[in-house]
């Protein structure tokens, strides 16, 4: 974990560096929301992050974030894939689920909803370039699913969210999902992280994720790097 005074530091230059590119797009710098992404950081780096003024943060497993949360005063947002067996947990814990993809994901939102009387913000993470590996909507089927989860999830459906393919540019990736939220009339955004954000930024992003570039690389010991989604524990009853 970097020194406090590194984080305080890496804070200062990202949101030095949204506040450009928004001004640059001709945006208000405020309508840019930063997502810091503690994922493999221990609850300390949270919780200096927090003295530096950050209170969003965001957890790709639910297994490793409730290690960390709920923190008085933070909000969790899960970014990464979920499973239907994880979805109780995700419901309870987080303030919102950025990767909601597929119907077994949303039954299993609606039946945790419904025990723990609530439901969190919800985004569709939509598969934008079409890669086998990734999670996310296909491109072909996102404005039938967005349209169906409106219908089942009303106000709490905020928004889309994206990972461009890694080795393309990512511009026009984060335009056609700025186009699809307009289509829906949906006004977050999630897009863009450490390596593009200033493009996310100029497309039309509201929320951009950032880790490495506030928090520095970590592998813990023991951690293992997530694999491409499968979902075939979608099957398994959910967990508590």
């Amino acid at each position: 974990m970097p020194h406090p005074s590194l984080i305080a530091q890496n804070l200062e230059t990202i949101r030095a560096r949204i506040a450009q590119a928004a001004r640059h797009a001709g945006r208000d710098p405020s309508g840019v929301t930063l997502v810091a992404v503690s994922k493999t950081h221990p609850k300390q780096a949270v919780l200096e992050a927090m003295m530096a003024g950050a209170f969003i943060f965001g957890e790709n497993r639910v297994q490793e974030a409730t290690k960390k949360f709920p923190i008085a005063g933070a909000q969790l947002r899960i970014i990464g894939g979920l499973q239907a067996n994880k979805a109780a947990q995700a419901v309870y814990l987080a303030d919102a689920i950025d990767s909601l993809d597929r119907p077994q994901l949303a039954d299993a939102i609606a039946k945790a909803a419904e025990k723990h009387g609530r439901l969190p913000e919800l985004l569709v993470q939509v598969n934008i370039g079409d890669e086998p590996q990734k999670s996310g909507v296909p491109t072909a089927e996102a404005d039938v699913f967005i349209r169906a989860m409106r219908t089942r999830f009303g106000s709490a459906l905020k928004g889309l969210m994206c990972i461009p393919p890694a080795h393309e540019d990512p511009a026009p990736h984060f335009r056609r999902l700025a186009s699809m939220a307009d289509v829906h009339g949906l006004p977050v955004r999630s897009m863009g992280m450490s390596g593009d954000f200033p493009t996310a930024i100029a497309a039309g992003a509201t929320h951009v994720r950032v880790g490495s570039g506030i928090f520095g690389e970590r592998s813990p010991p023991g951690y293992t790097p997530p694999t491409p989604q499968s979902h075939a524990a979608d099957n398994i009853n959910d967990v508590n």
